[in-house]
């Protein structure tokens, strides 16, 4: 009879959304630079755009810290809670795009913000240029917010990452894994997040240590190398 398989349990792990353990390097800096800047930014509202895992959340989260915002996801914002949200003096608006969200809230907001000279900080997947806003005056207000964006990582941020992710699990790796995935994942914060959260789990479910041959198996690839993308 086969010995049972070892259940992999979804158990949670700490990111640390500190200044100290965001990772820098090309890809962010002017974004990273428009957040050190505040309050002096060239408007009161800022849209920071990038793609899933670029580092929006982490760089969020550093600028609430510094000017006492409070955060709020897109799909919670309506009219009846902007003032409430505005009481701080400063506000994160996170993943505002796709339409997933109350355009007249988010017109009220704008206004209320300009009223109260409040700091506004929205996060999204891309510039509001090329959102499905339906309200003509908010599409206006939208377009007059300075835009900074973060890039897909360069290699050496992407390997930088990876090491955090890993140790953010609390999995200590050799650098013969982080070079050997750094050739073969797409170049992108999301595939590096997924990627380290997948040798994680079947790790734990085949009770193995994370290593190359970990991951050339669960890649499909043969662990002597055949298949490196130069």
């Amino acid at each position: 009879m086969a010995e049972p398989r070892q259940l992999a349990l979804a158990l949670g792990h700490a990111a640390s959304f500190s200044r100290e353990d965001f990772l820098e390097g090309p890809s962010n800096a002017a974004a990273l630079a428009m957040i050190e800047r505040w309050p002096d930014w060239p408007a009161r509202n800022l849209v920071l755009v990038g793609p899933p895992g670029a580092g929006k959340t982490h760089l969020a989260s550093v600028w609430a810290g510094e000017a006492g915002a409070r955060v709020i996801s897109a799909h919670a914002l309506d009219r009846a809670t902007v003032p409430a949200a505005l009481a701080t003096g400063a506000l994160v608006v996170e993943s505002l795009d796709g339409g997933a969200f109350d355009e007249r809230a988010l017109f009220h907001l704008l206004n209320l913000a300009r009223a109260e000279r409040a700091f506004l900080l929205m996060t999204a997947r891309s510039a509001p240029a090329g959102w499905p806003v339906a309200l003509p005056d908010l599409a206006s207000r939208l377009r007059e917010a300075p835009v900074v964006a973060l890039a897909p990582p360069d290699d050496a941020l992407l390997r930088a990452l990876l090491v955090k992710l890993f140790a953010d699990r609390q999995l200590a790796v050799d650098e013969s894994l982080i070079a050997y995935l750094v050739t073969r994942i797409e170049r992108s914060f999301a595939a590096a997040q997924a990627i380290v959260a997948d040798l994680d789990r079947e790790a734990l479910r085949q009770q193995r240590p994370v290593t190359r041959a970990l991951a050339a198996e669960l890649l499909r690839e043969p662990a002597s190398g055949a298949g490196d993308r130069h």
